[in-house]
């Protein structure tokens, strides 16, 4: 977004906040989704292995955003955005079982960038813009691009039902309406000029720790 359409963004409040997160936040989210370690994985030129430290990153992270779920229950607009259907955190330690073994929480390494990528969901998750941005990168993302992932670790790591349930939403089987319902409730959002404004902040923010995290990961995977 150019700084002149992000101002008139600024002045226009008519504009959804889903709107002003897709487009706000397309730098960032071009350079995770670019990052060497994604592309190698995804091209199939690293091991299951890669993908299992994934799943050990992606539960670390889970469980503080799904622990500032359960809290955002109290809020009466914060409710709106929690779905059970989302929840993944069961779902990855079924993958993990699976990929690693019942001893997982033993052998599994939790990398830097993931460390504070969990302390930024601990600081600030009460926040209901932040909650918004956070929930908002993951889970929209989880029910779109994931489900390519899914698709390219079925096909070069030999990978189906097992060691996929984080992408698997069983209680969704139609992710364009869901997505839809998402936005929607997003956009209704009651939020301040300077709240909309730190929702994009924090959401370009988690994209930023998603591809520090990515870039743990490829010097874990090179």
């Amino acid at each position: 977004m150019t700084a002149l359409t992000h101002d008139l963004h600024r002045a226009d409040e008519s504009v959804p906040l889903s709107q002003r997160l897709r487009e706000g936040t397309r730098p960032e989210h071009e350079q995770a989704e670019g990052s060497g370690f994604v592309e190698r994985l995804m091209s199939g030129r690293l091991d299951v292995a890669a993908y299992a430290d994934l799943a050990a990153q992606q539960w670390a992270i889970y469980g503080a955003l799904e622990d500032a779920s359960a809290a955002m229950r109290a809020d009466a607009q914060g409710a709106s955005l929690v779905f059970d259907e989302l929840t993944r955190t069961p779902e990855i330690e079924k993958d993990l079982t699976f990929l690693v073994g019942a001893d997982w929480a033993e052998r599994v390494t939790i990398h830097p960038a993931t460390e504070r990528y969990v302390a930024r969901l601990r600081t600030v998750g009460g926040s209901l813009p932040a909650y918004a941005a956070h929930a908002y990168t993951r889970y929209l993302g989880d029910l779109s691009g994931g489900q390519i992932i899914k698709r390219m670790l079925e096909r070069h790591y030999g990978l189906s039902g097992d060691g996929l349930a984080f992408y698997t939403f069983v209680e969704i089987p139609k992710s364009k309406p869901f997505k839809d319902v998402y936005r929607e409730r997003l956009d209704a959002l009651v939020l301040t000029p300077e709240q909309l404004d730190e929702t994009v902040a924090e959401a370009k923010h988690a994209f930023r720790l998603n591809s520090d995290l990515f870039a743990d990961l490829g010097a874990a995977h090179p």
